[in-house]
């Protein structure tokens, strides 16, 4: 990846200041998925066994720029302190006198969680002064946050201009060189499975895949888009109008690259997401009081075809409205086809992540991504602000 790794470092007796992504969801004061800092813990306990001592940092939520007691990290301390099987302190704030005293007095093995870096208007404005006021903490920055290396803030980009040297932990390692995989060695034949909502989230995605993928699947409501392209009428079916002829181009593009953009060709449609009048129709025959709400079982079978030849699968969104069961079966379906496939398997964050869980199937994919928007724009081919900024390996 060419960027120095904490297993590049000598940590003994060292101040390491690690920004993690702890943006745990949390209801009445307790965590309801811990996913999030359990994935950091292979970083957690390396500083620790060489002999540093860690000062941890997330932001939670998104309060104005203040302090909000239900955004308040120290949940996450408590459960990260019965996770390790040791205290972990928590200080008050993430800056100022008595942050600084309590890092100071740490000791080689000592844990310390600063407070919600977003209480400060300045983290998410990426300030100078206050960046600098986050480094005078620690001797090493790690970045550990894959899911917030696409955003400039101070604890991701700031921060490193002030410290001697910036580097990954193990988990945003995994990360870049699995994604990473995914955009230059990919064995083919590579498919890309694309869903979500609209094209416009995707545009650059999509355009990716054209230079790389041998065919890209599309579902979710992004397919009526496509299919309005080709002439076909959706029904009362989500589409980006001012997107169709963009559509139109994107398949034109694929066609001269002889790259395959397969999409529905049967779909579950109703008269509204909470109806009880879903039924399966060939996407031909979508009647004008009908919205499409989830692939159908003769596109599952297409697709799941496909996804059996691959070697390379790489899906980001969702294949219809997952989150009611009634057009949960199609995005499932897909699941389980990539689970079952003998492919290296990304999946990207997010929904596509969400869905994988309810599935069942998280332990047969190859790689499963802890940010949405970060591996969005990583596939994408755009660079990460928080990746740049790391110290670059002496070649």
């Amino acid at each position: 990846m060419g960027k120095l790794s904490i297993s590049d470092l000598g940590l003994s007796n060292k101040r390491v200041f690690m920004r993690v992504d702890f943006n745990v969801p949390i209801e009445n004061g307790r965590i309801t998925d811990d996913n999030r800092i359990t994935a950091s813990l292979p970083s957690i306990k390396y500083v620790l066994d060489k002999g540093g001592c860690l000062i941890l940092a997330s932001h939670l939520g998104r309060p104005k720029g203040k302090p909000e007691p239900k955004y308040s990290l120290k949940p996450v301390a408590t459960r990260l302190s019965e996770l390790l099987g040791k205290p972990v302190q928590f200080a008050p704030d993430c800056i100022g006198p008595e942050v600084q005293k309590m890092a100071s007095a740490l000791k080689p093995g000592d844990v310390l969680m600063l407070e919600n870096l977003r209480f400060h208007a300045e983290e998410e404005k990426n300030d100078p002064v206050f960046a600098k006021q986050l480094a005078s903490l620690c001797d090493v920055y790690v970045n550990d946050a894959f899911g917030t290396a696409h955003r400039a803030h101070a604890s991701t980009v700031g921060i490193a201009r002030y410290v001697s040297v910036a580097a990954s932990g193990l988990l945003m390692q995994k990360e870049l060189e699995a994604l990473g995989h995914a955009l230059t060695k990919a064995e083919k034949p590579y498919v890309a499975i694309v869903g979500g909502a609209k094209i416009s989230d995707k545009i650059e995605l999509i355009e990716n895949f054209l230079n790389i993928a041998n065919t890209i699947l599309i579902g979710g409501a992004m397919a009526y888009t496509f299919l309005r392209a080709q002439g076909i009428e959706t029904g009362k079916s989500l589409v980006e109008a001012d997107k169709i002829d963009l559509a139109r181009d994107l398949l034109a593009r694929a066609s001269a690259k002889h790259v395959s953009i397969q999409l529905p060709i049967d779909h579950v449609v109703a008269s509204g997401l909470d109806s009880t009048d879903a039924q399966v129709v060939p996407v031909q025959k979508t009647a004008v009081d009908r919205t499409g709400l989830d692939i159908g079982p003769e596109t599952v079978k297409k697709y799941s075809d496909i996804i059996r030849q691959a070697k390379t699968i790489v899906w980001n969104g969702p294949m219809g409205v997952f989150e009611k069961p009634r057009f949960a079966e199609g995005t499932f379906a897909i699941a389980r086809a990539v689970a079952d496939s003998n492919a290296f398997s990304i999946v990207g964050g997010g929904d596509s992540a969400a869905a994988v869980a309810q599935s069942g199937v998280e332990s047969k994919i190859s790689h499963i991504s802890t940010g949405g928007g970060a591996a969005l724009e990583f596939l994408s081919g755009r660079k990460l602000p928080g990746v740049e900024v790391l110290t670059d390996k002496v070649k």
